[in-house]
């Protein structure tokens, strides 16, 4: 196989496609987060055709992925289809594209019952997530519209 096509891509390379997607329409990644015994769970459900990245963790983690994806991993960029567990170093900063709808859960321990404070708690920019940039954005669109 073409090494190009199995490198894993460098964290400035990764920061530099996340400049441009924020730079575009948001597609809604329709977060959703469990908490149960000091185990917090954000899923996001991802659409066919979104290239995306993840926020970089504070601490290691687990990810459990179901769909169709191609997505850096600690052995490179590998299409991973069906369902994948992985466990993650904290401060990786992943990259993806998926080819059909999948669904990306993050599985980390905590001790916090606040989402907010649990996303600083866990990612390095949580500023940067999704869930808050489309709620900025809709707290954006209801003070235009009054």
């Amino acid at each position: 196989m073409n090494d190009s096509l199995v490198q894993l891509p460098s964290r400035d390379r990764i920061e530099q496609l996340e400049s441009a997607i924020l730079k575009v329409a948001q597609t809604d990644l329709r977060t959703t987060h469990e908490l149960s015994g000091g185990v917090y769970a954000r899923t996001i459900r991802i659409p066919s055709g979104t290239v995306l990245t993840g926020a970089s963790h504070k601490k290691d983690h687990i990810n459990i992925m179901q769909g169709d994806i191609t997505v850096s991993t600690d052995d490179g960029m590998k299409r991973l289809t069906g369902q994948h567990v992985l466990a993650t170093k904290a401060g990786m900063k992943r990259v993806g594209f998926t080819h059909a709808d999948t669904i990306w859960t993050t599985v980390c321990h905590t001790n916090l019952t606040d989402i907010a404070e649990i996303e600083a708690e866990l990612v390095e920019e949580p500023e940067k997530l999704q869930s808050r940039l489309m709620l900025e954005s809709s707290k954006e669109m209801l003070c235009h519209s009054e």
